[in-house]
């Protein structure tokens, strides 16, 4: 029987610093979902990718389990040829006058730089993506030239370059200007013309939109609700996830929050 979860967690306890950031997590992720995985800064949510990524490990006891990719033990090349994450500090590592179609073709070598010899083939993969992404009129554009939206669907599409199956997304719209943020979330919607899926990161409500089967709310290293969209956002849990009290709306499949007065 074939395995339908490619992220398998039972009571893992894990540890940064002394504290403890994931508290007896359980969560199976399943192949087939969009997940996006909602809370509070400080609430666990880049240690549970650190934790995927294998940046950090979980405490063990005769009670809990870890797989990724149905393996306790997983190569870490391996890891990284399945699964791509995009955060906000990819951006300091890359050259501000290489132009896009360059930064995405770095992606098929694992690099941040100009590739000076390029296949037909290679080519070809590049200028598909971006025709797929429509994104095409970025390609000759200089990474420093973009706007703050830009540069992070460029990114995005880097990490897609080599087909992955699992694609993070680690707040993709944080510090980014409304046009900047709607550009991001449009395009990111769009990627279900290609063949993987995404488990994103946020703290921000207006990122949850149709493409996205499952939301999680996590509040100090735990899970506080997990369900599908109309299940799980609602004023009483983003109240007990924000500690605040909010209203909550959605509107041709997007959310909006306002806080209401004391």
């Amino acid at each position: 029987m074939v395995n339908k979860f490619w992220f398998e967690a039972k009571n893992i306890n894990c540890f940064k610093n002394g504290f403890r950031v994931i508290k007896d997590l359980s969560l199976n992720i399943a192949y087939s979902e969009n997940v996006i995985l909602i809370g509070p800064n400080g609430s666990g949510k880049s240690s549970l990718i650190e934790v995927i990524n294998r940046n950090i490990y979980p405490v063990f006891n005769n009670e809990s389990k870890l797989k990724i990719f149905d393996k306790e033990k997983i190569n870490i090349w391996e890891l990284r040829k399945r699964i791509s994450t995009v955060n906000n500090d990819i951006k300091n590592r890359i050259h501000q006058n290489l132009q896009v179609f360059d930064l995405i073709f770095s992606g098929l070598y694992g690099r941040y730089c100009y590739i000076t010899k390029k296949s037909e083939c290679d080519i070809y993969k590049v200028e598909n993506l971006m025709e797929k992404m429509n994104i095409s009129s970025l390609s000759k554009k200089y990474f420093s030239y973009l706007s703050d939206g830009e540069k992070q669907i460029s990114l995005i599409a880097r990490a897609l370059i080599r087909k992955p199956e699992i694609l993070i997304l680690d707040e993709p719209i944080a510090n980014l200007d409304y046009k900047s943020k709607y550009f991001v979330i449009d395009k990111i919607n769009e990627l279900s013309k290609i063949n993987t899926k995404i488990l994103c990161i946020t703290h921000d409500i207006s990122m949850i939109t149709r493409i996205y089967d499952r939301v999680i709310m996590l509040k100090e290293g735990e899970i506080m609700a997990d369900g599908y969209q109309e299940k799980v956002i609602n004023n009483e849990n983003l109240k007990k996830l924000y500690g605040t009290s909010l209203d909550v709306n959605q509107n041709n499949g997007f959310w909006s929050i306002k806080r209401l007065p004391r």
